[in-house]
């Protein structure tokens, strides 16, 4: 699984503190909790003369390492040295504090992966501004010696006058720290360069890579590279051409510039600039004025500069039966890709498809790639990203089952694919026209700001999984499209399932019904996706907790 090194913003503008964060960390007084990820938790802070800041604090499993706090050191002391317009700027840091951590000016604004997931691709225009301010951070950055190794939609954050690129380096820094044994590894597979996922030595051609694919994503909506499992991401990066079908016709060449296979064949930032400024969607002019936003995220932009000032009392201060009646059972899902346009132009959004057409056309390499092991070094990455690996599956698959694999066209829905983790010897589906995916995968969810990604079979960052089961308040909760079934006992069939989400359809799935001793299933609307889903271990809602699921595809 990867993760950002300290998360995107949280859903939510600001979140509460909760009763185990602390008040005051160096001097500076916390408010609100911005986000969380692999590394640690960012918190909305003031300074002693009331000015805010983004203070990131360092996981404490992490603060032990030594290894971690000599390179988290080093890459704060290059990070102060950065003083772009369009960088969220290093002003403080307690490198030598018992948990490190580190203050950055406050950008109250979205992340890009929020402002896209919720209103979908960004238009033309905005695009190529977006490309050139980022390229501009770049500049400052490479300028101070620092690679930024992990620029994705995470990590830009989008303000009023423009975007700021924010943990520049610090992903150096997680390369060094025992995250593999958590199951998180820093980056993020549908924006790293081919020279990352073999395992070479980083350069401001990377970064270059990684702004064509946020270019693309942002300018349609998907990943060049698409989605699914990250073995399957890093070997099309490696080898096969991008998709950029959803991208607008204008920005084609310029991204296939910056996503070339060799780095010694993309563009530098100076002329990716001067590209955007030439463009004829711009107006030989790069001006973030009014109106280079679409109208719907200006809106949002607007709620991010409303500020808590003080802390707000803690959830557990409340009164459990309000709090109870408050909490939300399902997550409203992200509304439908449209096409924005700019303010102004006094035509409707048109609705597009964001990744059906790219699922489609790989779905079979996909297919390939469900019994392929996570990359854990360079050795096991050579042979991820060996095309010759992947022509031995086929010949396997075609002995064992009598029929080679599914052409790319064979289906309109291929199934998705199983998780590098999931079970080899998966036991056959119960029912006709099911297929068992994956069988009794144990997943993890570290703390209530990550969901289970029940397709990929993996546990990832709030907000950024399809088909999701979430938890809050002591309660799983599901998507809006997904009907659920509580189970009498820990076991609970496939046959069972169906008919219980049909008779007796649970309406909430709090932690002390759905117990190690009571399975449960979940249930797409449309029947093909079903995910039996046995808890292992629950705890407080911001602990730890532990679930095994069994995942079932129908192809039509």
């Amino acid at each position: 699984m990867t993760t950002e090194p300290f998360g995107g913003p949280s859903p939510t503008a600001f979140e509460a503190l909760s009763p185990d964060d602390p008040r005051e960390v160096g001097g500076y007084r916390l408010c609100a909790r911005l986000g969380a990820g692999g590394m640690g938790r960012v918190y909305l802070a003031y300074t002693r003369g009331g000015r805010p800041v983004a203070l990131k604090v360092v996981r404490p499993e992490l603060a032990g390492d030594p290894e971690f706090r000599h390179r988290f050191a080093q890459e704060v002391a290059s990070a102060r040295r950065i003083h772009g317009l369009y960088t969220a700027q290093v002003v403080d840091a307690g490198t030598d504090a018992a948990t490190p951590w580190l203050a950055t000016a406050f950008v109250p604004g979205p992340s890009l992966h929020q402002v896209v997931h919720r209103h979908g691709p960004l238009p033309e225009r905005t695009v190529l501004l977006l490309l050139a301010g980022i390229a501009e951070a770049l500049q400052a950055i490479h300028a101070a010696g620092v690679v930024h190794r992990d620029l994705k939609p995470g990590n830009v954050l989008l303000a009023a006058d423009g975007p700021r690129v924010i943990d520049f380096g610090i992903a150096r820094a997680a390369d060094a720290a025992p995250l593999t044994g958590t199951g998180l590894r820093i980056g993020s597979p549908g924006f790293m360069a081919p020279e990352q996922a073999l395992g070479l030595s980083a350069t401001p051609a990377t970064d270059v890579f990684a702004l064509g694919a946020l270019t693309a994503y942002v300018g349609s909506g998907t990943p060049p590279f698409g989605d699914g499992p990250e073995p399957a991401s890093l070997y099309r990066a490696v080898h096969e051409e991008p998709d950029l079908s959803g991208l607008p016709a204008g920005l084609h060449e310029l991204v296939r510039q910056c996503l070339a296979k060799d780095p010694g064949d993309r563009p530098d930032t100076a002329r990716l600039i001067e590209a955007a400024r030439s463009h004829p969607a711009t107006g030989g002019a790069l001006h973030f004025s009014d109106g280079w936003l679409p109208r719907q995220v200006s809106t949002e932009l607007s709620r991010h500069g409303d500020l808590p000032t003080t802390p707000p009392p803690p959830a557990t201060g409340l009164d459990p039966a309000k709090a109870a009646a408050d909490a939300p059972t399902a997550r409203v899902p992200a509304p439908a890709a449209t096409r924005l346009e700019p303010a102004g132009t006094g035509r409707p959004a048109a609705p597009t498809g964001r990744r059906a057409a790219a699922t489609a056309r790989r779905g079979a390499r996909t297919a390939l790639l469900t019994g392929v092991a996570l990359l854990v070094g360079a050795a096991a990455a050579s042979v991820l990203l060996d095309p010759e690996y992947f022509d031995d599956l086929d010949d396997q698959n075609v002995a064992a089952t009598g029929s080679a694999p599914p052409s790319a066209g064979a289906a309109s829905t291929p199934p998705p694919p199983a998780p590098p983790s999931a079970s080899p010897s998966a036991p056959p589906s119960t029912l006709p026209g099911y297929t068992t995916v994956y069988t009794g995968l144990e997943l993890t969810s570290p703390d209530h700001t990550y969901e289970f990604d029940l397709r990929a079979g993996k546990v990832a960052p709030l907000d950024t999984s399809s088909w999701y089961l979430g938890r809050h308040a002591g309660e799983f909760y599901l998507p809006e499209d997904s009907d659920a079934y509580l189970a009498p006992a820990r076991s609970l069939t496939l046959p069972d399932c169906l008919k219980g989400i049909e008779t007796q359809p649970a309406a909430s799935l709090p932690f002390t019904t759905a117990t190690p001793d009571r399975a449960f299933c979940v249930r797409t609307r449309n029947g093909r996706d079903i995910a039996v889903v046995r808890p292992l271990s629950t705890g407080p809602d911001e602990g730890p907790v532990k679930v095994a699921v069994t995942y079932y595809h129908r192809a039509t």
